[in-house]
């Protein structure tokens, strides 16, 4: 017959009458009719998948009204899924063609009930022959003491599911045995409705209601479609079994218990198992870019988060910005007033003594303002740092290196993740032990229980409206891939007690407590997951817990996105941690931790909150835009803080208590609204924790077993431990374009400031208005600043050596305190270069001084000292260049040098100062 003499739509028609096999024949005849038959996949094939009994739609009982991509591959799976009971031999040499026709040879059908053959099941199992079908008619049927499975049998409800309703316990002793379209409930006598200790049963649409299938190994099963109404599986050492397209609701404890190691005494069907789990598994799926979490609401239909800004990192051609694009309007204005700020380099005002306001100097600039300034102009590429503040002057560089740190922070996709690493792929991979896929677990107590070393994949899952969905202790170990998990009453997922496995590509919101939650030495990959709108913290990690925690999207939790404490120790690289109501990351209560690589911004609070001996390594890190200040190191915090961009934040950059001992190195800290970095001297405490930070946290058991001094490999674990510093160090970072002063002091405690740039800030560049103990600053750059370059206010005590004191707004230096001043070029700033006003007592000496229109040093009030050895530039003014007018009588100035230019041959001209006791005049 040719298929061309009549259309296509005709032929399909025809097609759809046939009977499976029909089909089957039809599909084998040419090419063109194996077309055909595909063809009728959502007709014909669709018919055939919905109307057999065994089975549900495919996509039960989560996605029931969502069709499967081919409806013929569906009906496929569940066929051979359905045939899986039969694969056994006891004959392993015969041939599979022999063994099949064997069976079925003398199979038969035996109908038990009102009606049939027989009265019960316990009689019709002692007549059935192996392999015969059992089909139990409509009605209840009931026993009254546990049944004996002693020959592989089916057995089969007839009528739809609900019809049959079996009150039974069912002990197999054999190899293997199926069951189908049963509704099971227990026995009066015992909970346990079904038990296997060595051989394996298959389930296909039955429900459980209130009671337990055991299955201890090498026992195994294969569960599908079917529903366990407040009943529940428990797997014991089980080397490998499927439950699939399953429904838990209602359980009093946990739906499903896997305990022990999975036996290496694996019984004939798993090598079937394996196979077909490998065949049923769905392909890792490349995330979409364009699938960005948005708004969701609950059950009444209230908003739980409003639309969610993915973590962009802008970056323009002529100013760099690493702004999303609510950030970059807020500090649009701040922007335009620094480039006006670069062009017009106007004094500001100032709360200092004005000099001789009837001086020429004080006018307004001349036209050849422009080459007077020039002639009197020092270069200053002598300093140190000099080649760093150009890199931070040319826009070009700092877009070049935001680009690549775009490109190094970009969220990675689970397939890339597994391709870079082998340990992640392998677990990925792994068949072992307890394999769960597509199934539902509601309302009830508990999901999945893993515990004694035992081993749980769970695929594709929805576990919603449970005290916890998984929970996994004792050396045990959990793949969970691409599940769902939301409305908790605790935690999500709990790891524990050295607990591991892999947890990726999950979708984990709404729950009461953490979404994931590792103490006690638990140790898993958390990869490419949405953890957000939690009612506490995103990820927990306490008690020595560990983990490995990357490519995550956390968001819009009511607590810290990440929350380590107590010991926790993870490693967290490659997360995107963005609007979160608390901080970004939270270390406390000596927690640790390497947090390398995240992109952490629109937090409420910090980014990163360091507080109670948190002693965490935080480095390159993405931190901005948050509605706070960029990181936070509270009392007795410590860490090391290194390589990280802090940008654009509403509070300071790097907020810092004088209890606290930080390692702040190398990080760029600019565009932030307040300080680029303020030291204080709060003292917090657990009722000044910002609303759901932590302070209220019940982790009584980790805080009685976390002391650090019992845990042997703490210094192996955490470097930076072994070189603890005693005095806070702000070192090598860049401080521009902060908002107010770049350096803000306010301590009781030590503090050094070591070899930074700080730079165009819209205030000063330090200010050390409090510092009962000596703060030391060293070879900074301090350059452009809006007002002065350093303000020591009275009765601080502060070092400055070696700092390079460019071109700021004001003075170079103001101090009222005590201190050394010394070996720093203090040039081209806009008002003096030094000023000591009050009771001051300084020892200035060996620093280069110049002042474009105004006094190199100025005395005033009582300030005294010692003034010597310093090389005092003349600038454009025509008064002196010193003015000692201190009414002190211990102010010892001697041995200065001053250079006066001389204009027309610009040559310089040295005179050497006597000494001068004041009140004497110059």
């Amino acid at each position: 017959m040719e298929v061309g003499g009549l259309p296509a739509e005709l032929w399909q028609l025809i097609l759809s009458y046939l009977r499976l096999p029909d089909l089957g024949r039809c599909s084998s005849v040419c090419r063109t009719w194996y077309e055909l038959v595909l063809s009728l996949d959502k007709t014909r094939w669709r018919q055939l998948c919905l109307g057999c009994l065994e089975h549900r739609h495919p996509n039960w009982p989560n996605q029931p009204g969502v069709e499967p991509r081919s409806w013929r591959e569906a009906f496929k799976q569940h066929y051979l899924s359905s045939k899986t009971w039969t694969k056994n031999t006891q004959d392993p040499e015969s041939s599979n063609c022999l063994s099949l026709f064997r069976r079925r040879k003398g199979r038969r059908r035996l109908c038990v009930g009102a009606g049939g053959e027989f009265s019960s099941l316990r009689a019709a199992l002692a007549a059935a022959s192996p392999y015969d079908r059992l089909v139990l008619l409509p009605g209840v049927h009931e026993e009254q003491s546990e049944v004996l499975l002693k020959v592989p049998v089916e057995v089969v409800g007839q009528g739809k599911l609900g019809d049959v309703a079996l009150l039974v316990s069912i002990d197999q002793h054999c190899p293997t045995a199926r069951l189908c379209n049963v509704v099971f409930m227990p026995a009066r006598f015992t909970s346990v409705v079904y038990k296997t200790t060595s051989g394996y049963v298959q389930f296909d649409n039955c429900n459980f209601e209130s009671g337990q299938l055991q299955i201890h190994a090498p026992g195994t099963c294969q569960v599908k479609f079917c529903t366990f109404s407040q009943s529940s599986i428990y797997l014991r050492s089980v080397a490998l079994c499927i439950l699939e397209n399953c429904e838990f609701t209602g359980s009093e404890n946990a739906s499903v218990t896997v305990e022990g190691c999975p036996s290496s005494d694996r019984n004939w069907a798993c090598k079937h198992l394996a196979a077909l789990a490998k065949s049923c598994a769905a392909s890792v799926r490349e995330p979409d870019p364009a699938d960005c979490p948005m708004a969701t609401l609950d059950g009444s239909g209230e908003l739980l988060l409003g639309p969610v800004r993915t973590c962009e990192i802008v970056v323009g051609e002529e100013r760099s910005s690493l702004l999303s694009a609510a950030g970059a309007q807020d500090l649009l204005g701040s922007a335009q007033e620094d480039s006006e700020f670069g062009e017009n380099l106007q004094a500001a005002e100032e709360e200092y003594p004005v000099l001789d306001s009837d001086s020429s100097d004080s006018d307004l600039r001349s036209d050849d303002e422009e080459d007077a300034q020039a002639m009197y102009k020092l270069p200053c590429q002598g300093h140190s740092l000099s080649h760093t503040l150009a890199d931070i002057m040319d826009s070009r560089l700092q877009s070049n290196r935001l680009h690549a740190l775009q490109k190094d922070l970009k969220l990675k996709s689970l397939q890339q993740e597994l391709q870079q690493d082998k340990e992640a792929q392998s677990l990925a991979n792994s068949l072992q032990g307890c394999i769960i896929r597509q199934c539902l677990f509601r309302d009830g107590k508990g999901g999945i229980f893993i515990y004694s070393r035992g081993q749980a994949k769970l695929e594709e899952s929805i576990f919603r409206d449970l005290t916890y969905a998984v929970r996994c202790i004792q050396n045990s170990k959990v793949i969970m891939l691409r599940n769902d998990i939301h409305h908790c009453k605790a935690s999500g997922i709990f790891l524990r007690l050295s607990a591991g496995g892999l947890i990726a590509d999950n979708n984990i919101h709404s729950n009461s407590e953490a979404g994931v939650d590792i103490r006690k030495g638990a140790n898993p990959l958390v990869l490419c997951n949405k953890i957000h709108s939690g009612l506490r913290s995103g990820i927990v990690v306490v008690g020595n817990g560990k983990g490995i925690i990357r490519s995550n999207q956390i968001y819009g939790n009511k607590e810290a996105g990440i929350y380590i404490l107590y010991n926790g120790n993870p490693a967290v690289s490659g997360n995107h941690i963005f609007q979160g109501l608390a901080a970004g990351i939270a270390v406390n209560e000596n927690g640790r931790g390497q947090i390398t690589g995240n992109v952490i911004c629109e937090n409420q609070w910090g980014g990163a909150d360091i507080r109670h001996g948190g002693d965490p390594i935080l480095r390159n890190n993405l931190i901005s835009c948050g509605y706070s200040d960029g990181v936070v190191v509270g009392e007795r915090g410590k860490g090391l803080i290194e390589g990280n961009a802090i940008y654009g934040n509403k509070g300071c950059g790097v907020w810092m208590t004088s209890s606290s001992l930080p390692h702040l190195i190398n990080n760029q800290i600019s565009h932030n609204s307040i300080y680029g970095v303020a030291v204080f001297c709060h003292k917090d405490d657990a009722g000044d924790y910002p609303h759901g930070q932590g302070g209220s946290e019940n982790f009584q058991e980790e805080r009685e077993g976390a002391g650090g001094e019992n845990d042997p490999n703490r210094e192996e674990e955490h470097p930076a431990a072994r070189h603890p510093i005693s005095v806070a160090l702000v070192e090598l970072n860049s401080i521009n374009h902060n908002g107010a002063a770049g350096l803000h002091v306010k301590s009781s405690e030590a503090l050094n400031v070591i070899a930074n740039v700080i730079h165009a800030n819209r205030d000063g560049g330090v200010a050390v208005l409090q510092s009962s103990q000596l703060t030391r600053v060293a070879n900074n750059s301090i350059s452009c600043n809006s007002r002065g370059g350093v303000l020591v206010e009275a009765e601080c005590r502060v070092e400055l050596r070696g700092n390079g004191i460019y071109e700021n707004s004001s003075h170079g230096i103001v101090s009222k305190g005590e201190g050394i001043i010394m070996e720093n070029d203090i040039i081209g700033n806009h008002r003096c270069g030094l000023q000591l006003l009050q009771a001051a007592d300084m020892k200035v000496t060996k620093n280069r001084i110049q002042s474009f229109q105004d006094y190199g040093i100025a005395l005033f009030d009582e300030a005294k000292g010692l003034v010597q050895e310093n090389l005092i530039f003349q600038g454009r003014s025509k008064k002196s260049i010193l003015r000692p007018v201190s009414n002190a009588e211990d102010c010892v100035i001697q041995n200065n040098m001053l250079l006066t230019f001389k204009k027309r041959c610009r040559m310089v001209s040295i005179v050497h100062l006597p000494a001068l006791l004041c009140p004497f005049p110059p």
